[in-house]
């Protein structure tokens, strides 16, 4: 089978689709028009098609027609990932199929869920070549929303009837990689994620008048300075921890000083054990600066998502499937994690597989200078479902052929 003629053949349909989901973005859990659309684009198809009860996700199933003869253990399970939501972001990307209800497709999941349609296609129609089963993955919720976890409560990694026993999933960048260029690597490949939520109650009182009170402000703007200060004292510069401010509310009036102050942070870490030592290290040194400062504070640490990791002999097949559909020249083995996070990393913790980075960057840009993921600005070129397609498809194909 040609997997890639194949891909292009479909471009145009596919483009459509991709097209039609950008243009109505949805956030979140419940997806109801993503979900109507993905439907019926796999209409026809000899699947069998489950919604979920939690969330408006879709699995679907395809049987091999040449199950039957696959050795002993019965047959082998494929499961693929495509994430089907949207960021509340409003999008100036300038297309001229951007959204306009105030989300936007600002991480490339309109390619990621309408490239799992398109592989769903091709491994449909060389369905009796298939030693085995294929679970499609269409997942809402990946921004945060835990749709992984919510769908493996839903059953996805049995649809099949058994454990899936091997998982994939690819992942678009607007930045930082040539079009079409593949980047992957064996062990973690994306952060663990952390929210910090940190309340810090002094006692309010006029501006003019500093010491007459006990300034929230003042105490708030020091802890987030001290804790990059903690970070590079705490743990190790070979196993990174990052922490970025991206919420910090306080005040009503410019002449009142307020009873509290709250800030609100991202924190990525690569570590798998990192959570016990970050709940401690920040609390201790919060706690030291608000006595410092008179001030009370209250630090709340929570897991979002743990560390991606790829299973290194998963992590050398799927590099060899790329290198075989697409050329030596477009894979790339990527020196180091990324510090973004990802829910399939729930996925790869129960079934062994690989997450691969797919460069989506349009031809007349710079990668290294475009606006990257999760930025209003960003664009993914519809050209990279070629390569997504064919990929997503090439490897359940490549390992129910094994």
């Amino acid at each position: 089978m040609d997997l890639l003629a194949d891909a292009q053949a479909m471009r145009p349909e596919l483009i459509e689709l991709r097209q039609a989901l950008h243009r109505e973005p949805e956030v979140g859990l419940h997806l109801p028009r993503t979900q109507e659309r993905l439907l019926e684009a796999l209409r026809g198809l000899p699947l069998e098609i489950a919604t979920g009860t939690e969330t408006t996700s879709v699995t679907a199933v395809l049987r091999g027609g040449a199950a039957a003869s696959a050795p002993g253990g019965g047959p082998t399970t494929v499961l693929l990932r495509g994430d089907m939501d949207a960021l509340p972001v409003d999008e100036r990307s300038g297309e001229d199929f951007a959204a306009t209800n105030g989300a936007m497709h600002a991480c490339g999941h309109d390619l990621h869920s309408t490239a799992l349609v398109g592989a769903a296609r091709l491994l449909c129609a060389h369905r009796d070549r298939l030693a085995g089963d294929v679970v499609f993955m269409f997942q809402p919720g990946e921004e945060g929303w835990d749709g992984a976890a919510a769908m493996i409560r839903e059953g996805v990694l049995d649809a099949a009837g058994r454990r899936a026993d091997h998982a994939y999933a690819l992942h678009v960048s607007a930045g930082g990689l040539p079009p079409g260029v593949v980047a992957g690597r064996a062990g973690v490949l994306l952060a663990a994620a952390y929210e910090l939520d940190v309340t810090v109650r002094g006692a309010g009182g006029h501006g003019a008048l500093p010491h007459r009170a006990r300034d929230p402000i003042v105490a708030a703007a020091e802890m987030i300075g001290a804790l990059q200060t903690t970070i590079t004292r705490s743990f190790s510069v070979f196993e990174p921890v990052i922490l970025t401010v991206g919420i910090l509310r306080a005040g009503t009036a410019r002449n009142v000083i307020p009873d509290t102050a709250t800030f609100q942070a991202t924190v990525r870490a690569f570590a798998p054990d990192a959570e016990d030592l970050l709940r401690d290290t920040f609390t201790r040194r919060l706690r030291g600066v608000a006595a410092s400062h008179g001030v009370e504070v209250d630090v709340e640490l929570r897991a979002t998502y743990p560390v991606t990791v790829n299973d290194a002999d998963e992590a050398d097949f799927a590099a060899g499937v790329v290198r075989e559909l697409l050329g030596e020249q477009y894979y790339f083995a990527a020196p180091n994690p990324i510090p973004a996070s990802e829910d399939f990393s729930r996925v790869l913790n129960a079934v062994p597989g690989a997450m691969l980075m797919v460069g989506a960057c349009p031809p007349d840009v710079d990668p290294a200078a475009a606006p990257y993921n999760h930025s209003p600005l960003a664009r993914f070129d519809s050209s990279v479902l070629d390569t997504a397609v064919t990929l997503l498809a090439g490897f359940a194909a490549e390992r129910l052929a094994r």
